[in-house]
């Protein structure tokens, strides 16, 4: 459920065009919007809404799709032409169907159902609205990249002078300057130069090349020293801007040691390890033999060391697992002469059963959890339960789950408002966090709780409290134990069907 203030924040700055050919419906959300946005302007329909589109800027744009003069397809059509980035949310009934297929080929942010659910409404502001603002902080970021990096070259380059009568040491001084940000691929760099060298010996490469690649291996990653915490530091999947940002540090490496002489020779090879044979790839979109050779063989190490190690939603392939994976990609994301000879490069290569993208000390625990906050408790969201699932899967650390199951929450939402069906969940979260302090607390599919312990709860002291917050609210409660000794869950959907 959205935090209306929250939501506030976000929207306070931000200018919506509003498309709707019944009046009263308009005029009803007109008085509803203009709650949370500082500009609100409405139109009747898809032609005065283009109008008006075409007099200044909006950062949100929310049409009806079947309309007079001009429906908002259309109106979508040449809004988009103007500006490919618009923000659009859509509404429609669901006999409308052919208008939202339409809607969702020209690239749609989010839609709102007729007759408007008010949560889903506020849900979908509060997506769009979140999305602009990092997107928003992105460009902002983007803009001062350039300073960034030059800066970065000039203390590299100073770095460099300083160090060049030892080579070795000045390699490993910068990529731990990467790894002591993001412990999660620690060592990352140093198996891709290791891998890559173990593939350009097996094909015939010259001792300077193997020794090249080996250099270029661990430095590959070096652009991500201009990477925003936010986006390197985030265990979850990223969006589309975050991926952006994340891309751009190829190009980031490629400048950092094309300034540099001692490291020209690496640039070139750095450049292109996520180019796809198939052309798929970034930065260039380079095509099989197009690549450069070294290239080719660092895009193989590097896709091998990601698929043998732990990551937060996947589970490691064995180095046959991996081989094999290699050899179905073939032709497709690599190139087949570079498979060939990894195939007996890395057969007997040993993982340490120890690389994992999850975090293994108290502090690392607490920076990757910042991301996994649920924001109306403060308990843990089911995110994050996935995760702590996921790893538990592998250790066992925890050994029972509670579930408390709420019943009638959402009549008591409807007959108290949400203000203080929040405030019933905040009170609920903190006695648990309060009561279960050496435990982990998440609040899951918004109403229910589940805890993670590492020994069996006595649950008698906490459902007296749970009675006495939930006394005269008319809402019950049912508490489901599962032992994990004798069951084994490594993600949430699994606790539903015990």
């Amino acid at each position: 459920m959205v935090d209306l203030k929250s939501l506030k924040e976000l929207t306070k700055n931000l200018k919506v065009l509003y498309v709707e050919d019944d009046v009263y419906i308009g005029q009803t959300m007109v008085q509803y919007l203009e709650k949370f946005f500082s500009v609100v302007v409405y139109a009747a329909n898809g032609l005065e809404g283009l109008q008006k589109y075409q007099l200044q800027k909006f950062d949100i744009v929310i049409t009806d799709l079947s309309m007079p003069k001009m429906n908002g397809l259309d109106m979508l059509e040449q809004i988009k032409e103007l500006n490919e980035f618009q923000a659009v949310l859509i509404t429609t009934a669901h006999s409308e169907s052919d208008y939202m297929f339409g809607a969702i080929k020209a690239g749609i942010d989010g839609y709102i159902l007729k007759p408007f659910d008010f949560t889903q409404l506020n849900h979908e502001l509060f997506k769009i609205s979140q999305k602009l603002q990092k997107f928003g902080e992105n460009e902002k970021y983007k803009l001062h990249l350039q300073e960034m990096v030059e800066k970065k070259t000039s203390e590299l380059r100073h770095l460099v002078d300083f160090q060049n009568d030892n080579y070795e040491k000045t390699l490993f001084s910068m990529v731990e300057m990467i790894e002591q940000r993001d412990t999660y691929t620690a060592g990352h760099s140093k198996r891709v130069a290791e891998y890559s060298q173990k593939i350009a010996k097996e094909m015939g490469f010259s001792d300077e090349d193997c020794i090249m690649i080996h250099q270029a291996g661990i430095l590959h990653d070096v652009g991500k020293i201009a990477t925003p915490d936010a986006v390197l530091l985030n265990p979850n999947s990223l969006n589309d801007i975050e991926y952006k940002l994340i891309q751009e540090h190829v190009e980031v490496s490629y400048r950092l040691l094309d300034n540099i002489p001692m490291f020209k020779a690496l640039a070139e090879i750095v450049h292109s390890h996520h180019e796809r044979f198939d052309g798929e790839g970034y930065p260039l979109g380079l095509k099989g033999n197009d690549i450069i050779p070294l290239a080719r063989i660092m895009i193989v190490a590097d896709a091998f060391d990601a698929m043998t190690t732990n990551r937060i939603y996947k589970v490691r392939k064995s180095v046959k697992e991996a081989l094999a994976e290699l050899v179905k990609l073939s032709y497709k994301q690599f190139h087949p002469e570079v498979v060939e000879a990894a195939l007996t490069a890395l057969k007997d290569i040993e993982i340490d059963e120890n690389i994992t993208q999850l975090p293994k000390s108290k502090l690392e625990e607490e920076r990757f959890a910042y991301f996994y906050k649920d924001t109306l408790s403060e308990a843990y969201n089911q995110n994050y339960l996935d995760v702590v699932l996921m790893k538990n899967s592998y250790d066992l650390e925890y050994k029972n789950i509670e579930v408390f199951l709420l019943k009638d929450f959402s009549k008591y939402n409807k007959n108290n408002g949400w203000k203080e069906g929040d405030k019933l969940l905040k009170n609920i979260a903190s006695m648990l966090c309060e009561k279960l302090p050496q435990n982990l607390v998440f609040r899951v599919f918004g109403d229910d709780f589940v805890v993670v312990s590492k020994e069996k709860i006595e649950l008698l002291d906490i459902q007296k409290s749970l009675d006495i917050l939930m006394e005269n609210t008319k809402i019950s409660y049912r508490v489901k134990s599962i032992d994990l000794d004798k069951v084994s869950i490594n993600k949430i959907t699994q606790i539903e069907n015990v």
